[in-house]
């Protein structure tokens, strides 16, 4: 029984354009909060392992760091423990060598800390290259 003979029956109507708005706002957000990766920032050099001869670097400041965290400059220890004495160190090492390079050897077991303490005395006597010694597994 159809009770509404005459009137004619309207078509469904989908609005597309509040769809269309709310895509907008999410693909602006989308782009406001992606972030995208930066390669330029940080440049590191990784070691390569060959059987070659070792480098032989003739302005080179040996540092060496044991598990106890005593630090050894050119195999004469050291008293200081804190960034500034080593820092020091470093500088009467280099004496009037410009710009040498910090080669850290650091036992095993040695704290992350006592390493990037070095760096750090590294970085406050103006010394930026740096290198690590590793042994090659029998």
């Amino acid at each position: 029984m159809n009770f509404q003979r005459g009137r004619q029956k309207e078509d469904p109507e989908i609005n597309l354009v509040p769809m269309i708005d709310v895509l907008l706002v999410i693909l602006i957000f989308l782009m406001i909060t992606t972030t995208y990766s930066k390669y330029a920032e940080l440049e590191i050099n990784l070691p390569q392992a060959t059987s070659d001869k070792p480098v032989d670097r003739p302005n080179a400041i040996n540092v060496s760091v044991n598990a106890a965290g005593s630090y050894t400059v050119n195999q004469t220890s050291i008293k200081h423990s804190n960034a500034e004495g080593l820092s020091g160190e470093l500088r009467a090492a280099a004496g009037d060598r410009p710009d040498p390079v910090i080669v850290i050897n650091a036992d095993a077991q040695a704290t992350h800390q006592s390493v990037i303490m070095i760096m750090e005395a590294a970085r406050l006597a103006g010394y930026n290259q740096i290198t690590f010694t590793t042994e090659n597994p029998h």
